[in-house]
């Protein structure tokens, strides 16, 4: 039995990874602030004794430390992100990233904690390189746009993380999730999929933010919870940046009509300007679609569910969720 710490572990990924390693019969450690993440979300895994739960946020230096001492690996999720938050609360998306990351590679320290930490996709900024390679450049946009400050902060905390191991010796992971989907993520920070899947299920037109031609690529949350657990376990990876993501690529407007499909809604699709969306100047990205060949290659695993089961599978979340809520 092994003894993780996990950051923001009743977040959406946070609360998969936590009941995975507890089925896999190990000992889990979440501290989590509860800013974004929800404890219902660990409901499942509070059937299990060897969940400790801490209420606290990662600059809190004695949850982390009591965290850190016990621990064999550290999972760092905990991070603010969604594009409505980012535009909203810039200063807070910048320090609550790269302080937190901070925070969590200190607590590492004295004992040389190997520590994964979460990064995203939207590091590779406006680059047209697709399909994006880990040592790709990085091209962002202006610092006028807020728009740009999360990717900017998640830059910093790649750094930092590369850095630690240079300078300190805690061996760290670097991990760029592209658009996870899956049960417990919730819209109202910007996710498209469960935006999409409570309009539809509700018979509301599906909004569609600029032409619907960018595309984007989505991966199911177990298949990155899998690479997550592979990747803490082999000491190869120490060092690294991966890809974590499904390749599939598909425009915006073409999965509105599948969400639509999945849903057996009548809905119809409106298309939204970014300004009326977002603010004034929003700058999109065209694709994001990820290679995955260095992770596939190290872990020897490739996501198994595609697009039309993982939305599935998130409509039943959805819309028990969507129920729930009307007969509370």
């Amino acid at each position: 039995m092994l003894t993780y710490l996990i950051t923001g572990g009743a977040g959406f990924i946070g609360s998969h990874l936590t009941e995975r390693l507890l089925r896999d019969g190990h000992r889990v450690i979440v501290i989590d602030d509860l800013s974004s993440g929800a404890e219902k979300n660990l409901d499942a895994a509070r059937a299990s004794s060897k969940l400790e739960f801490i209420r606290a946020g990662v600059e809190d230096c004695d949850a982390m430390n009591y965290g850190a001492r016990q621990s064999d690996t550290i999972f760092h999720l905990a991070a603010t992100v969604g594009v409505f938050n980012i535009i909203q609360s810039p200063v807070e998306t910048i320090l609550n990233n790269v302080d937190g990351t901070k925070a969590v590679l200190a607590a590492a320290t004295p004992r040389k904690v190997k520590t994964i930490v979460a990064s995203t996709s939207e590091v590779y900024g406006k680059s047209l390189s697709a399909p994006f390679r880990e040592d790709d450049d990085l091209l962002l946009g202006p610092t006028s746009r807020s728009r740009w400050s999360y990717a900017a902060s998640k830059v910093v905390d790649e750094f930092l993380a590369l850095a630690w191991q240079h300078e300190k010796g805690v061996p760290t992971v670097v991990t760029r999730f592209f658009n996870t989907i899956g049960p417990r993520q919730v819209g109202r920070y910007g996710m498209v999929v469960p935006r999409f899947l409570a309009q539809a299920l509700a018979g509301e037109d599906l909004t569609v933010y600029g032409s619907g031609q960018q595309s984007r690529c989505f991966t199911y949350v177990d298949d990155v919870v899998e690479w997550l657990v592979r990747l803490a376990n082999d000491d190869r990876a120490s060092g690294q940046v991966f890809n974590l993501g499904n390749p599939s690529e598909i425009s915006i407007e073409e999965l509105a009509k599948l969400v639509i499909e999945v849903s057996g809604s009548l809905s119809k699709i409106r298309h939204v300007s970014y300004q009326e969306a977002y603010e004034p100047g929003f700058e999109d990205i065209a694709r994001r679609v990820p290679d995955i060949g260095k992770v596939t290659a190290l872990t020897g695993y490739q996501p198994r569910v595609a697009l039309r089961e993982a939305l599935e599978r998130t409509r039943d979340w959805v819309a028990e969720t969507m129920t729930a809520g009307a007969t509370a």
